[in-house]
């Protein structure tokens, strides 16, 4: 086995390169294990897959962490094996939902901003190995990572030993699309430097000392990206209130021409609210987000959006072979940073930016559930959602007003799980309508989203409790009526609609 020199560019690394199997065998029973990848992209996948051939023979379980979902590869092949007794910070794939959800597998749901600190203090325990994908090693060792960055510079500073998977099925052409760049420690932390959406501040690449580098294991096996569903007619209506509404604050002044820089959650709806922008009266406009998904492509080749910063590129395949072919278009255009930058508190403060996130659910007073079904069983996780939603200029929560064809509501009189308070929440939007949060009391709120977001199946019955809970209440600052308030859940579980 020989990496060309574009790739390896150390000889004394040669003697580094093994099999998979080879690689697997340097993690042992108990480790806590980090690897590249946020969602399916730049993720191992060969060390990840011999390892669940080994945990398939022998007892082999292992604490796992990334940067946020990746592919089956990694997650799926890895719990269908037994292989995870931990899992952090979020994910997404059905064998390691089940897992959770059935208590083989522990998941700590975390902010995707606060994982790198706590695994610089050692908050998490101490990081065995780090295995990471990258398109090239540089001759100082230094690591060029693929199509994500995620947390893979703190895995990489803070494992003991390394391993990469050198893909060659990642375009040489991603070298310098990455902006690495790691904060001080606290106390007397300094500002990060990013003033605008395209300020690059960092290297690169990572550093790594080479003498850490334990394997590297050659590949060309591609991410596995997921297809995303057409826009649908909901998703068009969401999208459709969401332009209207922020073409009324640019009219009332409180929003510039070309907006403030959008952050935007992943999956169908996020992507359809973004292609809609596509067709809308703003131009100049700027992406300070998470994840870089097949609408951001719509928006750079259209000439309406100028730049792209965020942790991971993650089309669909045909969004991942439109990237390829013209990645020299889009290589000034989209800039990957470290999660701990692109989710980054102070820089999401600093830019304004206009979060645009999903919810499970939302209850009449703007509390919002993103992560669990009927209050236990988990979803995914909170994923980037808190970092943007308590620190952007304009927080905006997008659901479809019903799930499971019309027998649940989105809209319920109080959820079941909580994830973003009513003070991190200035807009819900459904496709029925939008309601602006901002200033109003929580009575305000109930009659706001009742009448703007409720579905017309739930909308009299949401009413008539609000109505209920104020008068039983007293018109208490927050009416509820408590036996009453997860009713809708209950009845869901026992008879398989809301009402």
């Amino acid at each position: 086995m020989k990496a060309s020199s574009e790739r390896l560019r150390s000889r004394s690394l040669e003697a580094k390169i093994m099999t998979a199997e080879e690689a697997a065998s340097l993690i042992k029973d108990g480790m806590i294990v980090g690897t590249s990848g946020f969602t399916p992209a730049g993720y191992p996948k060969e060390v990840p897959m011999a390892l669940a051939k080994r945990a398939e023979k022998e007892n082999l379980r292992i604490t796992l962490y990334t940067g946020a979902s990746v592919g089956d590869e990694l997650d799926g092949t890895l719990a269908r094996a037994g292989a995870i007794t931990k899992r952090i910070p979020y994910q997404t794939n059905d064998s390691i939902r089940k897992g959770i959800n059935s208590g083989q597998i522990e998941f700590v749901d975390l902010h995707l901003s606060h994982m790198p600190q706590m695994i610089r203090y050692g908050f998490l325990g101490k990081l065995d190995v780090a295995i990471v994908e990258a398109v090239a090693i540089r001759e100082d060792g230094g690591i060029v990572p693929a199509t994500s960055v995620g947390n893979t510079p703190v895995f990489i500073e803070m494992a003991e030993k390394v391993i990469v998977e050198l893909n060659e099925s990642q375009p040489l052409e991603l070298e310098g699309m990455h902006d690495i760049y790691t904060p001080e420690n606290p106390p007397h932390r300094k500002p990060i430097p990013i003033t605008k959406t395209a300020d690059r501040i960092g290297t690169t690449y990572i550093p790594c000392n080479p003498e850490k580098i334990a394997a590297i294991v050659l590949t060309s096996r591609k991410d596995s990206v997921r297809p995303l569903a057409p826009v649908n007619e909901c998703s068009r209506k969401i999208s459709e209130h969401l332009i209207e509404f922020l073409d009324h604050e640019v009219k009332r002044g409180r929003l510039p021409k070309k907006l403030l820089p959008l952050q935007s959650g992943v999956g169908n709806i996020a992507n359809a609210v973004l292609k809609g922008l596509v067709d809308s009266p703003f131009e100049g406009l700027e992406f300070y987000s998470e994840v870089i998904q097949d609408a951001v492509f719509d928006l750079l080749d259209s000439g309406k959006m100028t730049i792209a910063s965020g942790t991971s590129v993650t089309p669909s395949e045909e969004g991942l072979e439109r990237f390829y072919k013209n990645i020299n278009f889009y290589r000034d255009k989209i800039i990957l940073r470290p999660q701990e930058i692109s989710n980054n508190p102070e820089v999401i403060r600093r830019l304004g930016i206009i979060a645009m996130n999903t919810a499970i659910e939302v209850d009449i007073y703007g509390h919002v559930n993103s992560t669990h079904i009927m209050g236990t069983k988990m979803m995914n996780g909170i994923g980037g959602s808190g970092d943007f939603a308590r620190n952007a200029y304009l927080s905006i929560f997008a659901t479809p007003s019903t799930a499971k064809d019309g027998a649940i509501s989105c809209i319920v009189p109080k959820v079941s799980h909580v994830d973003h308070t009513e003070h991190d929440v200035m807009v819900v939007v459904t496709e029925q309508g939008l309601a602006d949060l901002r200033g109003l009391s929580p009575r305000e709120r109930a009659r706001e989203i009742i009448q703007k977001c409720a579905h017309p199946d739930y909308r009299d019955a949401l009413m008539e409790y609000y109505k209920k809970a104020v008068d039983l209440s007293g018109s208490a600052h927050t009416p509820h009526i408590l036996e009453e308030a997860l009713s809708w859940h209950i009845n869901f579980l026992q008879k398989g609609r809301m009402i």
